[in-house]
């Protein structure tokens, strides 16, 4: 009996120190224990890719393409319910013209990608469109080599493609005004 004990009691155990954990960093304020998911990328180029315009598919973009620019990167989809809670947030933002903002409209559903586009291109029209480009990864290949979990996730990248911060969830008011705007200002000295 002891032998299939031990391997329970260590489970419980373990599920309880975890659990403990996400309270802990949950309970930290503003941010929501975002700080549990890091990027591997902080401080590092940001990886290159080509992807096609969402409402230009014969044209591309390449983050070097930004290259003397403090910008946002942001991961989204039509698919995403708290994509549509920042989705307001991120067109007044870019209303200030502070920085542009890259939007990546992803899907990691196979066959979903002419669904996914056309879904991305109404919910652009009808909700506004905050980005200066927006472009399309059918098979979200982009979002996995930027290590993104979910959507949305939001990266601010330097003048020289470097990626200086990563928000994981929704942008909101307090998000622009505690996190990106004092990095933004202290990227564009």
């Amino acid at each position: 009996m002891n032998k299939f004990l031990w391997p329970l009691v260590g489970f419980l155990a373990l599920v309880g120190f975890l659990a403990a954990g996400l309270v802990i960093k949950g309970n930290r304020g503003e941010g929501g224990g975002q700080e549990i998911l890091p990027s591997q990328f902080l401080d590092k180029p940001a990886p290159a890719f080509v992807l096609p315009l969402l409402h230009e598919s014969g044209k591309t973009f390449t983050p070097a393409d930004m290259k003397g620019k403090v910008w946002l990167l942001n991961f989204w989809g039509s698919w995403c319910p708290a994509c549509k809670d920042e989705h307001p947030v991120l067109v007044e933002f870019a209303k200030q013209g502070v920085v542009p903002i890259v939007g990546v409209d992803f899907t990691l559903e196979k066959g979903a990608e002419d669904t996914e586009r056309e879904r991305a291109k109404i919910w652009l029209e009808k909700l506004g469109n905050p980005y200066a480009v927006t472009v399309f990864d059918g098979r979200g290949k982009s979002s996995i080599d930027y290590g993104v979990y979910g959507a949305p996730e939001t990266f601010l990248i330097d003048k020289n493609g470097v990626i200086r911060l990563k928000h994981v969830g929704p942008v909101s008011p307090e998000v622009i005004a505690t996190k990106l705007m004092p990095a933004i200002r202290e990227l564009s000295k």
